[in-house]
């Protein structure tokens, strides 16, 4: 048991993985981030917090900074790839599923209404978003959104979700004002980084409706 709460909760726990597996740690991180991205059964892996945390650490030189970056890119990138394939492949039988094993619907329905709503753009903004984010190249494949299209949302939101958090760990997490209210920095984070995205969507939306006035 003790074995899973920290996985689930590594985040808080990472100074303690750091010291039972040294260099091992950015191969569990690299698992971790990409299970969380690139499996659907799996949106309960922390993960803004976990990139946050481990940026942190690697300002203490626990980590290496660009390999750590390099790692957890790829780890995004390369999960949701694998997500976009699974929506692609078996999505659609999964949609007719009343009661799916494993998945709740009611994820799979807010993250369509997601896509929807901001359409490619949900593969960058869905970054920043809790459970959307696991959902969101799934729902992708679903809609066989195209190859090339997805991928170049894909690497666009893999590096900012990456560089953004580790980073901003990497600069601020040792501050004792931001150890003291870890989660709501995270929060803000996460709001900061979004706003510009869904501000410029907005404004493409708003331009044919201006044409046409």
């Amino acid at each position: 048991m003790q074995g899973i709460d920290i996985l689930l909760h590594v985040d808080k726990y990472l100074s303690v993985v750091i010291q039972n597996y040294g260099v091992a740690t950015y191969v569990i991180l690299f698992c971790i981030i990409f299970a969380e991205t690139g499996f659907v059964v799996t949106p309960f892996l922390p993960g803004d917090s976990l990139l946050f945390a481990a940026g942190a650490f690697a300002a203490i030189g626990a980590f290496d900074v660009k390999l750590l970056l390099l790692i957890i890119s790829s780890a995004a990138i390369l999960g949701d790839l694998v997500n976009y394939s699974i929506g692609k492949t078996i999505g659609h039988k999964i949609y007719e599923q009343e009661n799916p094993r494993f998945i709740k619907k009611e994820h799979l329905i807010k993250t369509r209404h997601f896509y929807e709503k901001y359409g490619a753009a949900t593969i960058i903004i869905a970054r920043f978003v809790p459970i959307i984010r696991t959902f969101a190249p799934f729902v992708a494949g679903v809609g066989e959104m195209h190859y090339t299209k997805f991928i170049s949302y894909n690497v666009i939101g893999g590096l900012l979700w990456a560089f953004i958090f580790i980073l901003g760990g990497y600069y601020f997490g040792n501050l004792p004002m931001v150890q003291q209210n870890f989660s709501l920095v995270v929060m803000a984070i996460i709001i900061i980084s979004v706003m510009p995205v869904i501000i410029g969507f907005i404004k493409e939306r708003r331009k044919p409706n201006n044409s046409e006035a």
